[in-house]
């Protein structure tokens, strides 16, 4: 007990001291970096973490690749191979340490690496964490420098090796970002360079390498975890380890690092769970994990670890076969969409970025995202707000849309990419789900990809395909995470009639397909894992392209900031279908973010009726990686479009959400929550005056995680025109505005909207009223800020208020368009 009671003291006292002089340290080499073309003698100044295109902007070589179509004249320097070099110091103390390491955490891609003219690294993936010993070579002065070559030379010799080719293009030969070589969302801007940090490691006797803090048991009075702990240690002596929860003792072990497996079990009583954010507190505990001799502490390792189980349930059913999450042991309808990097050029990602999308997506009252596979891994922050914020995350592979090579070396070399990334991310909470790739099933059983090769030819490029898919990857989450494995997303294709029965769906027969959005209402798949329609981006965004503050939507510029082919023509055809098509470019943008929320809402809606048959949506996309006209809710500059302010809706807990048939029309409610409501629904049809002609109220009951008919109306019985009235549902603060009719064959009228500015602390308060309903109200300003709500509909004698959260100290010119000036003109 004596003992005991000492350790717990001088542990204590350890942690509050945390003495240096046995700890590892850390050295991040960002500073005085030069690059240069390696065909050149002038040497420039460079950023890292960088790449080569940020880089040849800032030191004015290129011009921006985001505006006009300057990214067609940019191509040929990915084509050619670069030079960077720093000089750093290393004092005394530091060089006398027994252990010095370089680790290169991301080097875009094919690089060698020089430590005073010594090669030491060779590096062939972008995704993989490279750490090498320098002991012997570090010096007090020092010079590293790094050759990067460009891809193609190497993609060129893998490729020469096949006896045929494999789709799609050279990018599958080479481990970086697919989305690089071009995309229908994105510019080809195939960079290279150092695109995270390198760190110079010093330590003497003993590191943690890694911590895997498993969960073994998880009930409502204890919770059993398991740090299991992988250290490098040059000491043959019992060390004490212990573990501190929320800054308090909670366990502590001794372990010879040498001849022990160190894995310290330990409890936390009465523990408090994780959720996403719409069920419950994200609750993160903070646990750190201290080595120590008799005199020093040796080195620590601190995780926020959220306690939750998260299972994917895919079980055969007389439906088919299910597709959905639970945590905790509860069923849970994931909400959300698909997330691309936030920038072809990744440098230019800030921790603001992205603390403000993710604040976005929880605006929005999304719950889940899907990290797609044509991207990167992301940063370690990205995950830790997801922790923070409770947004559950679909991680895919970085496999994207293409048949991949099956040799050994790029085997191995995608097996250690695997590794290093789910030991890097298997801590955290909000990972719900590993996915081995993105569409390359479907692609090889759908798009043509087979055809005139030999028998042999294809079971050669499948067996390879399994040898990633089905062995490597899988092996790999199972090895080191308790994380469930998905194969590829979706299941199966559309064109197999299996797409809405079993497995997770892609639903493109609208847009590529130019199917009507209706056929969403009657396609509901078990979970939509992408379906989108592109829209045109914010004002602000198409002035930035063309460098004019005229709207140009015709300009050589901005059309080549379109990367689908077909893709104005669609955006035409669907236009023309459901809305009025404005002869003005401002008009014209304005439709189609309300033509993209109408359809997807549609959609989205659709799928949350079918509960439990469907038990999730996420639509394609979520965000931009450059300026341009593509499927995303917040354009590029973090505009929310319309459909993120609709998705807000359409995603809310409660829901009311309606739809006719025969006639008929059937009003559901929605609940995602945990708990049930007894409430009052209300359904009263007005005309766009006001005038009320049916108001009746109804008592219900809406069960815990459910989706059900509330009320039911026979239109027949009812005298009024359809396309001069609007349905407004309530039940508690939800409330719904319902039409009869596309928005194109609306008889909407014209009357001014009464408008009252006042200035609050975070902005600007609006009030908004009108003598008839206004539809699809947009408010745009030339100041930076972001409304509360827009797009919305203004019912007839109500006011509504909004916030216009701001900077800027003046409001001069707030302007209001309808769709109501655009139908009452036509």
């Amino acid at each position: 007990m004596m003992r005991c009671s000492f350790l717990l003291v001088f542990l204590s006292f350890c942690v509050a001291c945390q003495p240096k002089h046995d700890v590892p340290e850390i050295i991040t080499l960002n500073d005085d970096w030069q690059f240069k073309n390696v065909k050149s003698e002038s040497w420039m100044h460079a950023e890292v973490p960088g790449n080569v295109y940020s880089d040849l902007l800032k030191n004015g070589i290129i011009d921006d690749p985001f505006i006009k179509d300057n990214e067609t004249t940019i191509q040929e320097f990915s084509e050619m191979d670069w030079e960077y070099k720093t000089n750093f110091k290393v004092d005394d103390r530091l060089l006398k340490m027994k252990h010095l390491e370089l680790n290169f955490e991301g080097l875009d891609t094919y690089a060698s690496v020089f430590l005073n003219d010594h090669l030491i690294l060779k590096s062939n993936n972008a995704f993989r964490n490279f750490l090498v010993d320098v002991t012997s070579q570090l010096k007090s002065e020092n010079e590293l420098r790094i050759v990067f070559e460009n891809t193609e030379k190497y993609e060129s010799n893998e490729k020469s090796k096949l006896n045929y080719s494999l789709p799609e293009g050279n990018r599958i030969f080479t481990r970086k970002a697919q989305f690089q070589y071009g995309w229908d969302w994105g510019p080809k801007l195939n960079t290279s360079g150092i695109w995270r940090p390198i760190k110079l490691k010093a330590w003497n006797d003993f590191k943690i390498e890694d911590i895997y803090l498993k969960q073994v048991k998880l009930t409502d009075s204890v919770a059993d975890l398991i740090a299991e702990i992988n250290s490098m240690s040059a000491l043959n002596q019992e060390l004490v380890y212990s573990v501190y929860i929320n800054d308090s003792l909670a366990q502590s072990k001794e372990f010879n690092p040498i001849n022990d497996n160190s894995a310290i079990a330990f409890q936390i009583k009465n523990p408090k769970r994780w959720w996403p954010h719409n069920l419950g507190d994200p609750y993160l505990y903070d646990i750190k994990i201290v080595v120590s001799d008799a005199e020093n502490i040796l080195d620590s390792i601190s995780v926020k670890k959220g306690l939750r189980t998260i299972n994917l349930v895919a079980e055969k059913d007389s439906l088919g076969e299910s597709f959905y999450f639970k945590v905790n042991g509860v069923p849970v309808y994931a909400k959300g969409a698909n997330y691309i990097p936030q920038n072809s050029l990744q440098n230019q990602v800030t921790n603001a970025h992205y603390k403000t999308l993710l604040d976005d997506v929880v605006a929005a009252n999304m719950n889940m995202l899907r990290v797609w596979g044509g991207g990167i891994y992301e940063n370690d922050i990205f995950y830790d707000l997801c922790d923070e914020k409770g947004i559950l995350i679909w991680q895919d592979f970085m496999f994207a849309c293409a048949m991949y090579p099956g040799d050994d070396a790029f085997l191995k070399n995608v097996k250690q990419e695997a590794v290093d990334n789910v030991k890097r991310l298997r801590n955290h909470a909000s990972i719900a789900l590993w996915c081995g790739n993105n569409e390359n099933s479907e692609g090889w059983h759908r798009w043509g990809w087979q055809a005139n090769r030999s028998e042999a030819e294809k079971e050669e490029i499948w067996k390879n395909y399994l040898k990633v898919f089905d062995s490597i990857l899988p092996n790999t989450v199972h090895q080191f995470t308790d994380i469930d494995y998905w194969q590829s997303s979706p299941k199966y294709g559309r064109g197999n009639p299996k797409y809405k029965f079993e497995g997770d769906a892609h639903d493109w027969w609208i847009w590529h397909d130019a199917y009507p959005f209706e056929h969403l209402e009657n396609n509901v798949p078990r979970f939509m894992s992408e379906f989108g329609f592109q829209s045109l981006p914010s004002y602000e965004v198409i002035k930035y392209i063309n460098q004019n503050d005229s709207i140009d939507i015709t300009s050589e510029g901005f059309q080549s900031h379109q990367k689908h082919a077909r893709g104005f023509q669609l955006i035409q055809t669907y236009m023309a279908r459901d809305f009025p098509v404005p002869n003005n470019a401002e008009d014209y943008v304005y439709v189609s973010q309300l033509l993209q929320a109408y359809g997807i809402s549609k959609g989205i809606e659709a799928q949350r009726r079918k509960k439990p048959y469907n038990m999730g949506t996420l639509y394609w996309q979520l965000n931009d990686c450059w300026p341009s006209v593509s499927w995303s809710s917040i354009d590029f500059f973090g505009n929310w479009k319309a459909l993120h302010y609709q998705a807000k809706h359409s995603f809310e807990d409660v829901l009311i959400s309606s739809e006719v048939e025969n006639d008929i029309m059937k009003v559901f409610v929605v609940n995602d929550d945990l708990k049930p409501y007894s409430d009052t629904l209300q359904l009263q049809i007005i005309d766009f005056n006001g005038k009320e002609i049916l108001n009746i109220s109804e008592s219900i009951q809406v069960d815990s995680n459910s989706s059900r008919v509330q009320y039911e109306l026979n239109l027949n019985t009812l005298q009024f025109n359809k396309n001069e009235v609007v349905i407004v549902l309530k039940f508690g603060d939800s409330e719904s505005h319902f039409y009869l009719v596309k928005p194109k064959d609306l008889q909407l009228k014209q009357a001014e909207i009464q408008k009252k500015v006042t200035q609050i602390e975070s902005g600007f308060q609006i009030e908004l009223s009108s003598e008839t309903l206004q539809k699809n109200v947009f408010l745009f300003c030339n100041e930076k800020g972001h409304f509360s709500d827009n797009y919305f509909d203004l019912l007839p004698n109500k006011t509504k208020t909004i916030q216009f959260n701001t900077k800027s100290k003046s409001l001069n010119n707030l302007q209001l368009k309808t769709l109501n000036s655009l139908l009452t003109t036509r």
